[in-house]
């Protein structure tokens, strides 16, 4: 048996990095997963195809997180294919390194709307379903940067320490009614939002975790499945970090 059994998650940006391994790990602990993508078809097509492989159903979702409309459709559609929603994985998002004074009002919105917006409307789309039920999980993937900052990424710091201040808040809210929400705030992890590793980077970032590396996505995973199953049945507002060491709370 397998710890999801029997659960329905949708997991969005899953098409790839942190997303996709979540998506894996839910489908082999026996979930149906919704696997949601905004571009990249085929990447989520092989991710639904690896969750099959392991025995279990999907369906790729696409719609871009950040749109309400486009939101409210896709969890129409994962519902209709897979049944109702059990666990929610807001993980979607983007990354750009800009320093403030040269930020435009365009690549603020931008990110902000992908990487804090999406997680108010994926939310909303699926809580009154889970409020009825009385039950849901809700997890929201945020950073180590919404922690701590960093030079030339204000946008992506703020909307990620939103993303924290949105789980407590909301984990009060809801927590009475049988929803769990928590989030997960993962250290410089290897993958294609990080852009190129060069190993200078590699070296520089390295030198300041305790554990000497960066992280994989796979290493992200286990703290999802986690979260999604009975074995967190009194976490409520926490923010778990998988980080290396990185920061030390």
């Amino acid at each position: 048996m397998g710890r999801l059994d029997g659960r329905v998650a949708l997991v969005t940006g899953a098409s790839r990095g942190i997303g996709a391994a979540i998506a894996r790990a839910f489908g082999r602990e026996g979930a149906r997963v919704a696997v949601n993508y905004h571009r990249s078809e085929a990447k989520a097509a092989a991710v639904v195809a690896a969750i099959e492989a392991a025995g279990s159903k999907a369906l790729a979702v696409q719609a871009d997180v950040a749109d309400g409309p486009a939101v409210r459709a896709m969890v129409e559609r994962a519902v209709a294919g897979l049944g109702p929603i059990d666990v929610l994985v807001n993980n979607a998002g983007i990354a750009d390194a800009t320093p403030l004074d040269q930020m435009s009002e365009d690549v603020w919105d931008r990110l902000i709307a992908t990487n804090l917006r999406s997680v108010f409307l994926c939310t909303r789309a699926v809580l009154p379903a889970m409020l009825a039920r009385g039950r849901g999980k809700i997890i929201s993937v945020t950073s180590q940067l919404g922690q701590k900052g960093m030079p030339n990424h204000t946008h992506y710091a703020a909307a990620k320490a939103g993303v924290i201040g949105f789980t407590r808040a909301l984990a009060r809210e809801v927590g009475p009614r049988g929803i769990h929400v928590n989030a997960i705030a993962p250290g410089p992890i290897e993958t294609d939002l990080m852009g190129p590793i060069t190993d200078e980077f590699r070296r520089e970032k390295s030198a300041i975790f305790a554990l000497r590396r960066l992280g994989l996505p796979e290493e992200v995973a286990p703290t999802a499945v986690f979260l999604a199953s009975d074995d967190s049945s009194y976490y409520a507002g926490q923010t778990l970090c998988p980080n290396g060491g990185d920061i030390m709370a």
